[in-house]
């Protein structure tokens, strides 16, 4: 009896042992590594994103440190309409520290939020206000939107590669 006991405890652990590691993977982000230029697919949105340059902002708006300019080519390859905004993406430096983009609308293409219709590429350029060494590493993060349900994120090495 204490042996069927037993036998049934250590079925039961080794159960939900599976299960759980199952469920762990299951909902583990897919991080994508790709170099600047190339396409990366987060969700059902292609993106290409190429760095552009620096700048000191204009007469409205200057970064605290230096902006980081970028452009991103999206083409929504899903069967229905979905929204992009600036939001969705960050530059991390080697220290693996995270800026959030800048709206500053220093062009007509300044991303802060749109729609991507279905296999309509747009360009777009955004920028991020941070403490620049043009010696050091730069990689930009793609999230998905809710409405994407992805567990996709994009990583593009952007700058010294």
């Amino acid at each position: 009896m204490v042996r069927v006991f037993i036998i049934a405890v250590v079925v039961g652990i080794t159960v939900s042992i599976t299960f759980a590691i199952a469920y762990y993977l299951e909902f583990q982000p897919n991080f994508i590594y790709v170099s600047g230029g190339e396409p990366v697919q987060v969700g059902p949105v292609k993106y290409i994103i190429e760095h552009i340059g620096e700048h000191d902002g204009d007469e409205r708006t200057s970064p605290e440190h230096t902006f980081v300019q970028i452009s991103i080519i999206a083409e929504n390859l899903g069967k229905e309409s979905t929204r992009m905004s600036g939001g969705q993406f960050y530059i991390i430096d080697e220290n693996d520290a995270k800026f959030q983009p800048v709206y500053g609308n220093f062009s007509k293409n300044d991303l802060l939020n749109d729609m991507l219709e279905q296999q309509v590429p747009l360009s777009f350029t955004t920028q991020f206000d941070i403490p620049y060494d043009e010696n050091k590493q730069y990689r930009i993060g793609i999230l998905p939107t809710k409405e994407q349900s992805s567990m996709d994120i994009g990583i593009v090495c952007i700058i010294n590669c």
